[in-house]
């Protein structure tokens, strides 16, 4: 039987969705802010919608009418750089995306009801502490003069002002240890206000 294309997900009514509830998840709390497309590794990749708190966790979207060609790679770089990732995806594409997504991945179904057309989310396995986190990669989370600040207050800066954003990301990543770097990168995910320039910095940083 063909399953009829009305009952069929799409990114909007997911990412939709799903934003709501994470919202209403984190409503009391003010140290939790939500982020849709963060970009990593200066926009290599775009995690669907970052949740920033004690951890950063990504959510990945994938609904009835994507595809999961581009997984293996975004799977790469989000491995580098997140706390904890959780892919939402369609029922068409379960089975599938458990063959491709490491253990420690959360997996969550999005399924479009009967009665009503919305969004339910049904919780298929708990993200894990993801065991593959890279220093550098965090450190590029970033803007250049972000890291360069932070670089000044510990009196790490010298030789590197002037230099490409990499060498300041090599240094910072050298310098503190992943614990302390991660908490830094969180305390200006959470404070940037102005996202839209992010764009203007990738262009000017180098």
């Amino acid at each position: 039987m063909i399953q009829s294309s009305i009952m069929l997900t799409n990114d909007k009514l997911i990412r939709t969705a799903l934003k709501r509830n994470l919202e209403i998840d984190h409503k009391n709390d003010l140290h939790t802010k939500i982020i849709e497309e963060l970009g990593l590794t200066h926009g290599a990749a775009r995690v669907d919608i970052a949740v920033v708190n004690g951890i950063l966790h990504g959510y990945e979207l994938k609904s009835d009418l994507d595809t999961l060609m581009r997984l293996p790679e975004q799977m790469r770089i989000y491995n580098s750089v997140l706390d904890r990732i959780t892919l939402v995806v369609g029922k068409s594409h379960l089975h599938s995306a458990i063959q491709l997504i490491p253990e420690w991945w959360g997996i969550v179904i999005a399924k479009m009801t009967d009665s009503n057309g919305e969004i339910i989310f049904l919780n298929i396995r708990e993200p894990e502490e993801n065991p593959h986190k890279d220093s550098l990669s965090i450190a590029k989370l970033l803007w250049r003069e972000e890291a360069l600040a932070i670089l000044e207050e510990i009196n790490q800066a010298k030789g590197v002002r002037s230099k490409p954003r990499q060498m300041i990301y090599e240094r910072l990543a050298l310098v503190l240890d992943q614990n302390t770097l991660r908490n830094r990168v969180r305390e200006y995910l959470f404070s940037r206000v102005n996202w839209r320039s992010e764009k203007l910095h990738k262009l000017s940083d180098d």
